[in-house]
């Protein structure tokens, strides 16, 4: 089984980047203003940050933004190589958002409740060029968008990556206990993981590079 692309979400700083890359990170995950969890930044540095990324490492925009042109106005502010779409995108105007920014890639997260999850990620999965499945809640009255450290059904993930054609990031509380199990039994394309490689909010090169054993 090919090894997964691991995106470190919650870089905080050039530093961090560049510490993540070194330990073997496909993508960066670059948080934007979030109703809730951990590793927000402005834009500006979301932009410094992404700038100082080599290809071909990716750089996700994390926007809770549900309206098109707000999307579109954050994207524009901080030019990352991805869109992270952690919410739902209002009257799903995902053509509309590849017409005006051709160039860029598109990663719905799906959060991973019940079976209408993987409902949603089918009929949303012709849009976008990747699903991000993750454990937050939307439905809360401040909305769970990321960043939990929970993992969540992942029967529900599988059936997900079974039904649809564009791959898959897995996110929720993966670890290096727990990372094995999930690449065999979900089997994503990547892996999207924040908190557990982190002490006190800061990148940890040790768990970095435990994680990155764990999945050798």
């Amino acid at each position: 089984m090919t090894r997964p692309r691991v995106k470190i979400c919650c870089i905080s700083s050039v530093e961090e980047a560049r510490l993540a890359i070194e330990y073997g990170a496909s993508a960066l995950g670059l948080v934007g203003q979030m109703p809730s969890g951990p590793g927000v930044i402005d834009d500006e540095l979301i932009h410094q940050i992404s700038r100082s990324v080599p290809p071909p490492i990716s750089t996700f925009l994390l926007t809770s933004e549900t309206k098109l042109q707000e999307i579109i106005a954050h994207y524009k502010r901080v030019n990352t190589t991805t869109i992270q779409i952690v919410d739902e995108l209002e009257q799903r105007e995902y053509e509309l958002l590849r017409n005006e920014l051709p160039n860029v890639k598109l990663v719905q997260v799906i959060h991973v409740i019940d079976n209408n999850s993987v409902k949603e990620a089918v009929e949303i999965s012709s849009f976008v060029d990747a699903i991000l499945l993750d454990s937050g809640n939307p439905n809360l009255a401040i909305k769970e968008l990321g960043g939990t450290g929970r993992t969540h059904n992942w029967n529900l993930s599988k059936k997900i990556r079974e039904s649809i054609a564009v791959p898959i990031f897995l996110a929720g509380g993966l670890n290096k206990n727990n990372v094995k199990q999930a690449i065999e039994f979900v089997q994503p394309f990547g892996l999207d993981l924040c908190s557990s490689v982190r002490t006190n909010g800061q990148l940890d090169k040790q768990k970095l590079e435990d994680f990155f054993k764990a999945i050798e």
